[in-house]
């Protein structure tokens, strides 16, 4: 992997990223429930287990799971998204890289595992990777799977923020494949609905 990874389609969205982590605050001070996405990751392994969570963004997902008792490790690179997320979940440890630069050598200087149990990688995080990287960035989720381990990831088919892709179904499954992973599930949803048009949850793991 070069020294200088390629912009993300979040990096480059700039100042139309303003905002969202303020609107997750928000809701979770009017007590929304924002962490769907927690409780099926929760249920997807067993207690004190090994969690990274891959684009944590102000932390709510890896905040709820380090609350359920897992080693939670958080990968955000948006400096203002860690400022908050280590301000709001100040037990959290948030690694300040992304997924690509997520390599056993950086994990190790961070004192963090360099494998889990399960990897979370929701809220669109693989819509916004940089043009071209798709397969790239699932071969480092796979490698960072611990034997037996599994992936859940999501993203928006319809929609969704202005500055992510398009990831059309057939075309994300294709990418999982030539990463060297599988498809175990695919639902329209974290409450596990069937699937949809709107919305996609994947369960993957190494094939």
């Amino acid at each position: 992997m070069p020294d200088s990874l390629p912009p993300t389609r979040w990096a480059l969205g700039g100042a139309r990223n303003t905002g969202y982590g303020e609107r997750f605050a928000d809701l979770i001070a009017q007590g929304e429930d924002v962490v769907g996405e927690g409780r099926l990751a929760d249920a997807l392994v067993g207690r004190g287990a090994r969690i990274l969570d891959a684009g944590s963004g102000m932390g709510r997902i890896g905040g709820y799971l380090d609350a359920c008792g897992h080693r939670v490790t958080a990968a955000e690179p948006d400096a203002t998204l860690v400022a908050q997320s280590r301000r709001t979940y100040p037990g959290l440890t948030v690694v300040p890289l992304e997924i690509l630069a997520l390599t056993p050598e950086a994990l190790t200087d961070a004192g963090v595992p360099t494998e889990y149990d399960l990897v979370v990688c929701v809220g669109n995080v693989l819509a916004f990777l940089a043009e071209g990287t798709e397969v790239a960035v699932l071969e480092r989720l796979g490698s960072l799977t611990a034997p037996g381990g599994r992936i859940l990831a999501g993203f928006h088919l319809q929609g969704g923020p202005a500055t992510a892709r398009s990831y059309p179904p057939d075309e994300f499954a294709a990418d999982v494949t030539a990463a060297g992973l599988r498809v175990d599930h695919r639902f329209g949803g974290y409450d596990l609905r069937p699937v949809d048009d709107q919305y996609a949850v994947w369960v993957l793991a190494r094939g």
